[in-house]
């Protein structure tokens, strides 16, 4: 047996360590801490950048207002007050809150749409502030960096943000930071704690995590990511909310609320997916704002986010991205820009598609996984160029061909007026006139769900609960497309 020798980059790496240690601002003690925090600000506004561009923000100036006032009070009186503190709504159905570093806080209309009050708000954005303040996202990013040093020191030790390699290219990854269940107990302590400080009900945080189970449960146990993923359960989070209530030895009367004052404030707002934007259905792609359609195969899987309609293949071989070229560029001039790409072969022509005018080029892109070989169409269509790409591994290439010309010849305009005229369904706030149960109301004044769906919505155990006259409720209004 060898005797043991300690490897050059193990030395390193305690070096590193020992040099790169900070002052958690929360906790007063010594953490890694391998970026700065002018680098946690740079990626936070990278990723704050991308996140807008992925989900869109909610066009309500009214309630962006008062969301952002109501973070940036909590934050105000955290241990971070001086970062670039910033709060947003972002236009995603899915009930979620993330926060990225150095400050930017997003919270999504779906989960605006299961909160009941202010307070709640408040106990959401001081967990997702929480987050920041602790360094919960320095410290995961620090950890990656370490285990990336066998990899190279230098990437490390660069001051700059490109100096932290590919972590700042991978942007969008910084929104899905999965934190230990210590770290989400430390927020939730934390967003307990500062929404106290400014006067709130926090015995109805507590609130906030039956509703997100009552969801969770509704869903058959479908998609919370983020706030539910990687969390500790809900009931033992409820239960840690009324220890700390019982802790703080003090009566909450006259604490707010503000229940009133949110329901006005989401009064309208889009509820589920807003098939203005572009849905699927049995694989045909209607898209009601910008009036074009086409057709992918039945069996492929698809997403649609605000800035990409992308299908790929059951097997992978194959994917498809439509995307928006932006500017007054027209479709000759995007085949061009598209064709000097680095590595990229390129054979162009002019098409049409459905009577509208275009360029389609078959194309040969080398990439660090081998050849890639497709076909880049570029149409005309309202005042806009769309850029539709259809590609696969060279070797699978040939089983693909005819699909991808099937997708491309599909683009055209849409023109059936009840596709055309399709609404999102909204949420409304209604007072109840006379004592009804949840589910009677719900039948009659929120056809757009069903009663179980509707309890959620309000927070209501029971939907054969007995509501009194004069209760606010939200309801849904409008057919689901």
């Amino acid at each position: 047996m060898r005797p043991r020798r300690t490897a050059p980059f193990l030395v390193a790496v305690a070096a590193l360590t020992l040099g790169a240690c900070a002052t958690n601002p929360v906790t007063g003690k010594q953490q890694v801490a391998l970026i700065s925090e002018q680098q946690e600000i740079a990626l936070g506004q990278q990723g704050a950048q991308q996140a807008v561009a992925q989900f869109g923000l909610v066009q309500d100036h009214e309630l962006q207002r008062y969301v952002s006032a109501i973070g940036t009070k909590l934050a105000a009186q955290s241990e971070r007050p001086q970062l670039p503190w910033s709060f947003a709504v972002v236009d995603d159905p899915t009930p979620n809150a993330f926060a990225l570093p150095g400050g930017p806080i997003f919270v999504t209309r779906g989960l605006l749409a299961l909160l009941n009050s202010e307070a709640e708000l408040a106990s959401v954005l001081g967990h997702e502030i929480g987050h920041v303040t602790a360094r919960h996202s320095v410290a995961q990013i620090s950890k990656q960096q370490l285990a990336q040093l066998g990899l190279g020191l230098g990437m490390i030790l660069a001051p700059q943000l490109q100096g932290l390699g590919d972590l700042a290219g991978q942007g969008l990854q910084l929104l899905f930071l999965k934190y230990g269940r210590d770290a989400e107990r430390q927020a939730d302590d934390l967003g307990f704690r500062y929404a106290l400080q400014q006067n709130y009900d926090v015995r109805e945080m507590a609130d906030v995590f039956a509703a997100l189970q009552r969801a969770t449960e509704g869903q058959g146990g479908g998609r919370l990511p983020n706030w539910a993923a990687s969390h500790p359960s809900e009931p033992e989070r409820i239960a840690a909310v009324q220890r700390r209530v019982a802790a703080a030895g003090r009566s909450f009367e006259g604490t707010r609320s503000g229940k009133d004052d949110f329901l006005r404030q989401i009064d309208g707002l889009t509820y589920g997916a807003d098939p203005r934007q572009g849905f699927f259905r049995e694989g045909q792609f209607h898209h009601p704002e910008l009036k074009f359609q086409f057709r992918v195969p039945g069996d492929w899987k698809t997403q649609n986010s605000t800035n990409a309609v992308i299908a790929v293949s059951p097997r992978q071989d194959a994917a498809f991205q439509l995307t928006l070229v932006p500017g007054e560029t027209s479709p000759e001039q995007a085949a061009q820009q598209f064709a000097r790409q680095q590595g990229l072969q390129a054979q162009a022509a002019r098409e049409e598609f459905n009577g509208l005018p275009g360029v389609l080029a078959a194309f040969q892109a080398q990439t660090p996984q081998g050849t890639v070989e497709g076909y880049a169409a570029f149409v005309r269509h309202g005042g806009r160029t769309y850029q539709l790409v259809g590609y696969s591994p060279q070797p699978e290439f040939a089983n693909n061909d005819r699909t991808f010309r099937q997708i491309l010849g599909s683009f055209g305009p849409l023109n059936d007026s009840r596709i055309l005229n399709v609404q999102a369904r909204r949420l409304h706030v209604a007072t109840l006139g006379s004592a009804t149960t949840a589910a009677d109301f719900a039948r009659r004044e929120s056809p757009g769900i069903t009663p179980e769906q509707f309890a959620v919505l309000n927070q209501i155990d029971d939907p054969n609960a007995r509501l009194p006259a004069g209760a606010l409720v939200k309801v849904v209004r409008g057919d689901r497309p």
